[in-house]
């Protein structure tokens, strides 16, 4: 194991804290409290880098290390998550059915996420279109936030 670093960065959204150390994040919170802190950790710096450019507008693609998932099923599920595109959605219904998987389980995934934003579990809607739940920030209304945000920079 290695040493932890953070750093806590300002947004549109509020402030987010990335966790993690040199070679991968452990985990980003978004409504964190604290003062701004810009991180040393090679790993930490990298996302707090590529999420002020992604509220800017500049990034739609993230490139930072996460730590693997214990399983290859995880992992699988993760990677679909993952690879719904910037200002893009679908439902958990659908990506469900994409990864061979049942909604609950892609409802367990999004409400287990340690990565939000890059992990981007706020382009998964409900049924009809629907917001349904977002339990980082501040719920659904920072769900729509960056829903909105990827559509005015597509």
């Amino acid at each position: 194991m290695y040493a932890r670093d953070h750093a806590l960065i300002a947004t549109p959204i509020g402030s987010i804290r990335i966790e993690g150390g040199e070679t991968s994040v452990l985990r980003i919170q978004l409504g964190a409290d604290g003062d701004t802190r810009h991180g040393t950790a090679s790993a930490v710096r990298a996302v707090a880098d590529q999420l002020e450019a992604y509220f800017a507008g500049e990034l739609k693609d993230f490139t930072v290390a996460l730590p693997p998932v214990k399983s290859p099923r995880g992992e699988a599920l993760r990677d679909g998550l993952i690879a719904v595109a910037y200002g893009q959605s679908m439902s958990y219904g659908e990506l469900a059915r994409r990864l061979d998987s049942g909604p609950r389980a892609i409802g367990q995934l999004c409400a287990r996420n340690a990565f939000p934003i890059i992990v981007p579990c706020h382009r998964i809607l409900a049924a009809g279109g629907a917001l349904g739940a977002y339990t980082a920030g501040e719920g659904p209304a920072t769900k729509q936030w960056l829903l909105d945000h990827e559509q005015r920079h597509l």
